[in-house]
């Protein structure tokens, strides 16, 4: 969700945050069919970290500039196969599906927050010590699997 605070309007869509070289790198290349905002967290604040191109781009987006203070420094509707660099500095860069500058109402200067949507994370299987008297034991071979604390079973009871 994507918030313009200054004018309390709300995208609803889901957002999802490039923090990383490679999340950035590949930005929203060759995706097809834009529903998500990305909400790019850029090393340093400047207007050379915040030039982004859309090289490989399938569709037109939406893209808001942000200072550190997360205020708008620039933003607009940028056309496939260009480069683009803000007027001012930048910290954080959104980029969405083209509507959204119009559904937040964004002028220069606003104040734009986001709630990352929730991504499940993959399961890494660790072992744990259980006090005595827990056990999850199922099978011959010592493994088990369980969906919740409901499943763990009590010895003796």
């Amino acid at each position: 969700m994507l918030v313009n605070e200054t004018k309390e309007r709300t995208w609803h869509g889901p957002v999802k945050v490039a923090d990383s070289f490679f999340k950035r790198f590949r930005g929203l290349m060759l995706v097809r069919n834009i529903n998500y905002a990305l909400v790019f967290i850029l090393p340093a604040e400047t207007k050379a970290n915040a030039s982004i191109h859309t090289f490989f781009m399938l569709s037109d987006i939406d893209v808001i500039w942000l200072d550190s203070a997360r205020r708008v420094v620039d933003f607009k509707t940028a056309r496939k196969w260009r480069f683009y660099a803000p007027k001012e500095p930048a910290k954080y860069i959104i980029e969405g599906p083209v509507g959204l500058i119009k559904t937040l109402d964004v002028e220069e200067g606003d104040l734009i927050s986001w709630t990352p949507s929730e991504e499940k994370e993959r399961a890494v299987p660790v072992k744990v010590s259980l006090p005595d008297g827990l056990s999850f034991d199922k099978g011959s071979n010592g493994m088990a699997l369980t969906e919740s604390v409901r499943e763990v079973k009590v010895k003796g009871s």
